[in-house]
């Protein structure tokens, strides 16, 4: 394959996913219309469904081999974890009870499950394929030789490390900034060890899972 038509395979789902967050970011501020003030409530769902099939269309362009290191990896998982909700946690900062609240169809039962359900199949299963293969699949290969291909996952370089670091930081809310670079570092360290883009997925899935998990059971919303 054409290493042009591999950058889509690769950077075209990720693409995809950060338009539907800039769409909704531009919803929000319409007022006076439920339906387009509180998009996210449909657009996460379209999201994840688009990104989903993107995702499975371009399957065979991906580098998945069984996975390595997954020791570490679960290990890296659960310290990422710690250090996201730390500041509430332990710390004593104020709880994140704003944003992606499934309470809003509370009188609904079949739609509140339903947006549960969107909420974790978007957490656990798109956004750590769609961002590992960016991230650590892609950008911290191609910043080391644009022909990205030639260059095995997990080889190390000051720059594509400090890079994609510091991006996938910016990449978040603010109020995260201090644990999505402690975040994006580790989740390069694991791809260094394992050298396997599979392992990185899950160690982004396990992080994911273990924080919804904690979102529903304190109710901080701000987390999603």
């Amino acid at each position: 394959m054409p290493v042009s038509r591999k950058i889509i395979a690769y950077v075209g789902p990720f693409a995809v996913f950060v338009g539907f967050l800039a769409v909704n970011e531009l919803l929000h501020k319409i007022d006076n219309y439920t339906w387009l003030t509180h998009a996210e409530f449909w657009i996460y769902p379209l999201q994840t469904i688009v990104c989903g099939v993107l995702v499975i269309f371009f399957w065979r362009e991906y580098e998945f081999t069984a996975p390595r290191g997954v020791f570490f990896g679960v290990a890296v998982a659960i310290v990422t974890f710690i250090i996201w909700i730390s500041p509430q946690a332990f710390f004593g900062y104020a709880a994140r009870v704003e944003g992606f609240n499934p309470n809003f169809f509370a009188d609904n039962p079949t739609l509140y499950w339903l947006t549960i359900a969107f909420r974790f199949l978007r957490l656990v299963i798109v956004v750590p394929l769609v961002e590992e293969i960016f991230w650590r699949g892609f950008l911290l290969r191609y910043l080391i030789d644009n022909h990205f291909t030639r260059v095995a996952i997990g080889t190390f370089s000051w720059f594509s490390f400090l890079a994609v670091t510091i991006l996938f930081m910016l990449m978040h809310a603010k109020p995260d900034w201090p644990a999505a670079i402690v975040c994006g570092a580790l989740f390069n360290l694991v791809a260094y060890r394992s050298r396997s883009l599979a392992t990185c997925v899950l160690t982004h899935a396990i992080t994911n899972l273990l924080l919804g998990l904690w979102i529903m059971r304190t109710a901080q919303w701000g987390f999603w």
